[in-house]
């Protein structure tokens, strides 16, 4: 039916706005410019694979092979791929893509539909209960092979939990994948983010052998198993079934691999605490903003590196570019539990700072948490705890992130006054909290009842003392974070409304 390997099958964009449709040894033609899918998460997970193709038949065996290798060899990326197409078959009596070796059957009912390969698609209980709402089902009833190939690959890399022994991929449900793009096109994109390692085997891959279950709770660690499984890993134990060159089944059993211990080259890691797990990063549901940088796309200062660790092809970024600017493609589900809320697709630069600047530049997002704190304190008489706050909670976030950026400029400029751009930043955030406060206090003062009046006449008063620097887990929280004198709470004024 299709295989992945020869076969033209992956539509790209091109630079130039045309549409074209590739075998994966084309990805190295300098006119393709994106993947043209038509799902974001589909066009993330293309990315993943094609980089997992090349860490598999012809990875760079460093930073010195990779920077001589940066201009693409068409002809020998064909020839190494070549070389596992006969393991890249879709459908087949043989071994087939991403899919269980063995003929699988579902006892007492047929194939589920295909429809269930994408994460944000109804489960069996949810469309059963009618609480599909959020959710769809039944929206593809048949997939063309091409689109079939990309979302098994997709749920096998970004598996969320599924209901009994279903496993999660090896970075959990719906992982966060963050991509170095210096901005020149497909190729660069995938040689930037490529790890570095030796080319593996046919053999290698885990549909060509017996699954490996996990019945009684068994663990796949890293050295179990090839390192090209971080890209071809198998938690979901799948079979397609086809009729008329189309897929229109899949048979499902529980108990795939079940991963553990992995720290995947392309999603950042943290830790809860010093010397814990280290854990896979997931995306929150909204704008990927500064507040979410620290850990992620900018590495955290001193120890705080090891609580927080950036995808291992972002660290590796500055050695092997000698400092070349990129962006940072952020993308991902974020995910409660079972349930999809939201798909997340940003970008954001790339930022490498020694660690004086990391810590200073850590020290204006925490400034931010704290005084954010003082907003949502300051709405209490306006809005009631839950979506109304939380939606002014993202305006300050969002409003205020050019104003970041620009700071940040000026903080790693040639002779910074590091103390200056930090007041600078404090007036940037005072601004924007009472921007929001009086969008949504004042309207309608005058007709509201006098207790409520003085109420947030009050909440005003106290929000622009916080921004004076009192209040020690907001004002003077953000103060010390800034670098900034924090003033003596017993000499406290009230701020003129």
């Amino acid at each position: 039916m299709l295989n992945l390997i020869s076969d033209p099958w992956i539509p790209m964009r091109r630079k130039d706005g045309t549409r074209a449709v590739i075998a994966p040894w084309q990805m190295a033609d300098p006119a393709l410019d994106f993947p043209d899918w038509p799902r974001p998460d589909l066009n993330i997970a293309c990315l993943e694979l094609l980089i997992g193709l090349v860490f598999m038949a012809d990875p760079p065996a460093n930073a010195d092979d990779w920077d001589a290798r940066q201009t693409p060899d068409p002809d020998r990326l064909r020839a190494r791929l070549d070389a596992f197409a006969p393991a890249f078959e879709l459908m087949g009596d043989g071994p087939r893509f991403m899919q269980d070796l063995d003929r699988l059957e579902q006892e007492g009912k047929g194939a589920t539909p295909p429809d269930m390969l994408f994460i944000d698609s109804a489960g069996g209980q949810t469309a059963r209960n009618n609480a599909d709402l959020m959710v769809r089902r039944a929206r593809y009833p048949a997939l063309e092979p091409d689109l079939a190939a990309m979302a098994i690959y997709t749920l096998q890399a970004h598996a969320p939990s599924g209901g009994a022994g279903n496993r999660t991929s090896m970075r959990g449900g719906g992982p966060m994948v963050t991509l170095v793009d210096p901005g020149a096109g497909l190729w660069p994109l995938i040689w930037a983010n490529t790890p570095d390692g030796a080319a593996a085997t046919p053999a290698d891959l885990p549909w060509m052998r017996p699954a490996r279950t996990s019945e009684k709770a068994q663990q796949v660690f890293p050295h179990d198993v090839p390192a090209l499984s971080a890209f071809f890993g198998m938690p979901r134990r799948l079979r397609l079934v086809g009729e008329g060159g189309v897929v229109t089944g899949v048979v499902q059993k529980p108990f795939g691999a079940n991963y553990a211990g992995w720290e995947h080259p392309l999603t950042p890691h943290y830790r809860v605490k010093a010397g814990g797990e280290l854990l896979p990063r997931h995306p929150r549901a909204g704008h990927f903003g500064y507040r979410n940088w620290l850990g992620v796309i900018a590495q955290r200062a001193g120890d705080g590196r090891d609580l927080a660790r950036r995808a291992w092809v972002l660290d590796h970024w500055a050695e092997r570019s000698d400092g070349r600017h990129a962006e940072v493609i952020v993308a991902g589900w974020s995910m409660d539990n079972m349930k999809p809320r939201d798909f997340i697709w940003s970008r954001a630069p790339l930022i490498d700072l020694p660690d004086d600047m990391a810590e200073r530049m850590e020290g204006f997002v925490e400034a931010a948490d704290a005084l954010e704190l003082a907003l949502r304190r300051a709405l209490t008489p306006v809005l009631a705890e839950g979506t109304g706050r939380d939606a002014a909670r993202e305006a300050f976030f969002l409003r205020s992130q050019p104003a970041f950026e620009t700071r940040l400029a000026q903080l790693t400029a040639v002779n910074a006054d590091p103390v200056a751009v930090a007041r600078g930043w404090l007036s940037d955030l005072r601004e924007t909290a009472l921007a929001i406060f009086d969008a949504l206090a004042l309207p309608g003062l005058a007709e509201r009842d006098t207790k409520d009046q003085a109420e947030i006449v009050i909440a005003r008063r106290n929000l622009g003392a916080a921004f004076a620097g009192y209040g020690p887990k907001t004002g003077a929280l953000a103060y010390a974070k800034l670098g900034l004198p924090v003033p003596d709470a017993k000499r406290k004024r009230k701020e003129p409304a």
